[in-house]
């Protein structure tokens, strides 16, 4: 069964059969407490018509299958598994539970308006995140959208499906879920997990463009997509979450690619790259990734 599919499954019926269930339920969206950590402000919030959610303290959220790896610390392939033979041995888990709604009749998000990066909040945004101002206007834009006519805007950075991963300081998710590729030529492939830790690497490494193919995920749950042009590479380079998942996703690469450099040791004792990039010390400024150069 493909990711997609999976990822129809009802994240609130998969929360209550773990016995997780909403502290307010609105109908259209419930708040929990975040069952990934000490939450006792219930910031966690499921959105039901988009089968969606999201973590407001820590900022981490996606689909059915980013809350199956995280909840039971599994990689993607275990995190399959574990679905279908939930579906296969759990008849209510299904399609057709109470709270699925079609993915049609879903009230998405609605871009209003993209421009270039102006608004003093977004830019503020990313100086909390160190990154570039310069790079980020290349490589992203500010989009104005709306969910049930209510607006919002946050940076985006666009994916192959035409779509835009959307962050700011509140909100953590996409208006189409794909994998962004960037192509310059060559026998060399970057591998980052989130734009984020992308524009991360260009801060640090004081260039404003990608200098070798560059495969951004924008979710480990989106590698099959991505492994065959990253393994047709001489050289891959991976900068993948210091978590369970973002190893695992290494190690599977790993397996299939011809020479595989893990960069996730140069950042060790941190989350992510932009983690890194955020509490690193001064005298780190000029440090070399382990086999890259400009």
């Amino acid at each position: 069964m493909n990711t997609k599919i999976l990822n129809q499954l009802p994240i609130k019926q998969y929360l209550a059969d773990n016995g997780i269930h909403p502290v307010k339920d609105k109908g259209y969206y419930g708040m929990y407490h975040s069952p990934l950590r000490a939450d006792h402000n219930a910031s966690m919030k499921v959105d039901y018509n988009k089968n969606l959610w999201i973590d407001y303290g820590t900022g981490e959220g996606g689909t059915m299958l980013d809350l199956v790896m995280r909840l039971e610390t599994c990689a993607l392939p275990e995190a399959i598994r574990r679905l279908e033979q939930r579906l296969s041995e759990t008849p209510s888990f299904s399609f057709q539970g109470n709270n699925f709604v079609p993915k049609e009749e879903k009230p998405g998000i609605t871009i209003e308006r993209v421009q270039s990066i102006e608004n003093p909040f977004l830019i503020a945004y990313l100086k909390e995140r160190r990154i570039s101002i310069e790079t980020a206007k290349q490589h992203c834009k500010e989009v104005h959208y709306s969910v049930s006519d209510k607006p919002y805007f946050a940076v985006g950075f666009p994916n192959n499906s035409g779509g835009y991963e959307l962050r700011n300081r509140y909100f953590k998710g996409c208006t189409s879920k794909d994998i962004t590729g960037i192509q310059v030529g060559g026998n060399t492939c970057l591998v980052f997990e989130g734009f984020i830790d992308a524009l991360s690497f260009l801060t640090m490494k004081r260039i404003s463009q990608f200098q070798q193919n560059t495969v951004i995920l924008n979710s480990v749950t989106n590698l099959p997509k991505a492994e065959k042009y990253i393994r047709s590479h001489e050289k891959v380079y991976t900068f993948l979450d210091n978590d369970e998942a973002g190893q695992q996703a290494t190690a599977r690469l790993k397996s299939v690619c011809k020479s595989l450099s893990d960069q996730s040791g140069f950042y060790a004792r941190y989350k992510d790259l932009n983690d890194y990039l955020m509490n690193r010390q001064p005298k780190q400024e000029k440090k070399q990734f382990k086999g890259l150069r400009r």
